[in-house]
């Protein structure tokens, strides 16, 4: 296994409650797409706020306490727009709605995430893809998958071959964080091929996770993102660090995914502009 996400192989974690996982998952999926409609909902700021809050509402309604039943001992992890370090033990980063702001614009990039978290590092994620149909799943040690098939990440080793991205991990941040993306960009703009800018970050981490996209960084430490995606990747062979290139667990302030081929060179243009 590697050692990008810090995680270990464990017979605790098997096709059983990968299962059960699934199938909670399944359900909330399938809510979640009742809910969509082909065009926005909401004009004003409090209107979009209320239909995100009743998307995450109706969907955690069904999908916690399956959950929370399938892993006795487990904790659950309330705000999913939180960042930074969890206590010890293993913990539920649930996002009801991933792109929750997708959905509610009538898009089609939106998903179901639930990724079991154990000392800080993701151990089993299950993605779903209500529109397509399309798992996303990996257990740590053994290996990622597409719909049962398994995944590996893009052979690229020149970044100037490469399709990268970002993307704000939420609203309202600081003016910091949105100038260190805008300085990032044009670097990646400048070393990179394409440049996607886009969310939610687990709609891209698994595209890096399929070789379809080469990298993704982030400048943002909102669990839910990327927990899932971090653990895909790694499994599917990419590496996992922070922008500076250290190990990264949920402690980490900032978030880079890449093929393992272009990685010394996203670290270089990304550390430059810290």
């Amino acid at each position: 296994m590697s050692t990008a996400t810090g995680t270990t192989p464990d017979t605790g974690l098997d096709a059983t409650l990968l299962n059960r996982v699934t199938a909670a998952v399944r359900t909330a999926s399938e809510l979640l797409r009742q809910r969509h409609t082909p065009q926005a909902r909401g004009v004003a700021l409090d209107e979009i706020v209320t239909e995100i809050h009743a998307n995450d509402d109706a969907v955690l309604d069904v999908l916690k306490a399956p959950l929370m039943a399938a892993r006795p001992g487990a904790r659950w992890a309330e705000d999913e727009l939180e960042g930074g370090a969890l206590p010890p033990g293993e913990w539920w980063i649930v996002d009801p709605a991933e792109g929750n702001i997708n959905h509610v614009h009538g898009m089609d990039d939106w998903a179901v995430t639930a990724t079991l978290v154990r000392d800080n590092h993701p151990v089993l994620t299950v993605v779903h893809l209500p529109l397509t149909g399309d798992w996303y799943t990996a257990v740590a040690g053994q290996g990622a998958h597409l719909n049962g098939a398994p995944l590996r990440v893009s052979a690229k080793t020149d970044l100037g071959a490469a399709l990268v991205g970002t993307g704000q991990a939420r609203p309202g941040e600081d003016e910091r964080t949105f100038r260190r993306i805008g300085a990032s960009v044009t670097q990646m703009l400048i070393h990179g091929l394409v440049v996607r800018v886009s969310v939610p970050a687990t709609l891209q981490l698994i595209q890096v996770a399929a070789g379809r996209m080469d990298a993704f960084w982030q400048f943002s430490d909102v669990r839910s993102g990327l927990v899932a995606g971090a653990l895909l990747v790694a499994e599917a062979g990419g590496t996992v660090t922070d922008t500076g290139g250290n190990p990264w667990d949920l402690a980490g302030r900032d978030f880079l995914a890449t093929a393992p081929g272009i990685h010394a060179a996203a670290v270089a243009v990304l550390s430059s502009r810290a």
